[in-house]
């Protein structure tokens, strides 16, 4: 069931599911972006190819 149905009910225990599943989505989005920024920095930048 989906939060836009007309069903859905939005009691304590869905607010607190949502909230945390949308928490843990938006931590691992941040840390995925940054990861992809930095890599592309990274490789962009010009300084020998050492490890």
């Amino acid at each position: 069931m989906f939060p836009f149905n007309f069903e859905w009910i939005w009691d304590m225990s869905h607010v607190v599911f949502m909230g945390g599943l949308w928490y843990a989505l938006t931590i691992l989005g941040i840390g995925m972006t940054y990861c992809v920024v930095k890599s592309t920095i990274d490789a962009a930048k010009d300084d020998g190819g050492h490890h």
